[in-house]
């Protein structure tokens, strides 16, 4: 199910807890598997869980609960842009807008060339950096103008 590779990433956030609490890594364990497939389709949730020593329903609870776990296929680069109070006035709805316009889709779609999804997210603890973007779960982005965007959006494109 999971490469060699990323289950000694696995056993490595495993070893952190106590032997009777493997379940600890679950968050790890998910974010590891995404990296590895793109997103988390019921089966790696179901072998993260056997992996683990814990109920699949767990599992489940806590890739749903938490926005940085891709639940369907999304596109190559996903861009979460922070819609939360503190940002939205600081220029993130404009910002939200702006790549929506740029690329042709609204939240929870992909660009039709597979590159790009766009997402909706929540306080990031970037509020004083805003309009704050987040490149798949790994990059932050901060003071996005439209020209900053179009840089983005051209670097990915490459």
């Amino acid at each position: 199910m999971l490469s060699t590779e990323s289950l000694e990433k696995i056993n490595r956030e495993i070893e952190k807890y106590p032997a009777d609490q493997k379940q600890s890594a679950v968050m790890s364990a998910l974010a590891i598997a995404q990296d590895e497939k793109g997103w988390l389709a019921t089966e790696t949730m179901d072998f993260i869980a056997k992996y683990l020593g814990m109920p699949a329903i767990a599992v489940y609870e806590v890739a749903t609960f938490y926005n940085m776990y891709n639940l369907k296929p999304i596109g190559k680069y996903k861009i979460t842009v922070c819609t939360n109070l503190p940002c939205a006035l600081s220029g993130g709805n404009d910002a939200a807008a702006y790549l929506k316009q740029k690329l042709g889709i609204g939240f929870n779609e992909t660009t039709e060339d597979g590159l790009f999804t766009l997402k909706e997210g929540e306080c990031m603890g970037a509020c004083g950096d805003a309009p704050v973007l987040l490149v798949n779960n790994k990059q932050m982005c901060s003071f996005m103008s439209n020209d900053q965007i179009d840089q983005l959006l051209e670097e990915l494109r490459k």
